[in-house]
């Protein structure tokens, strides 16, 4: 299958999707969204599966309040892409109120015609010194 800018663009909707099913933790969004062997890094160093990440999002012990996710490439080969970008946020993790500033990358892979999750990986920035 080629490339074209309707894959790029539908990448971008499907991570606007995503950032807004995380604020709202609709989990059943999220599902529909991923890959069921997502790994799910956060910006600690720990990594989740699919099942781990939900369970957090529906108890309320991962909260998001706010992200903001600026896109700065969509990277497609075959039927993998890379979203390379940014993601800030507020949230309440452990209830514990943060402030995060990450790099991070989001693969994609088509499956049955259509553009799901596999795998999270963010980077703390240094400079915002606000990343645990």
């Amino acid at each position: 299958m080629t490339t074209t800018l309707d894959d790029r663009d539908e990448l971008v909707a499907c991570e606007n999707a995503r950032y807004v099913a995380a604020i709202a933790a609709d989990t059943d969004a999220i599902r529909r969204a991923a890959h069921p062997a997502l790994t799910y890094a956060h910006s600690d160093g720990r990594r989740d599966t699919l099942e781990e990440y939900l369970t957090k999002l529906s108890s309320g012990a991962l909260n998001y309040h706010t992200i903001d996710h600026p896109i700065s490439d969509v990277v497609i080969t075959g039927d993998t892409a890379v979203v390379i970008g940014r993601m800030r946020a507020k949230l309440t993790v452990g209830g514990r109120e943060k402030t995060i500033d990450n790099s991070c990358i989001a693969v994609w892979v088509r499956q049955d015609g259509r553009w799901v999750l596999l795998a999270y990986q963010p980077t703390p920035l240094a400079a915002t010194g606000v990343n645990s």
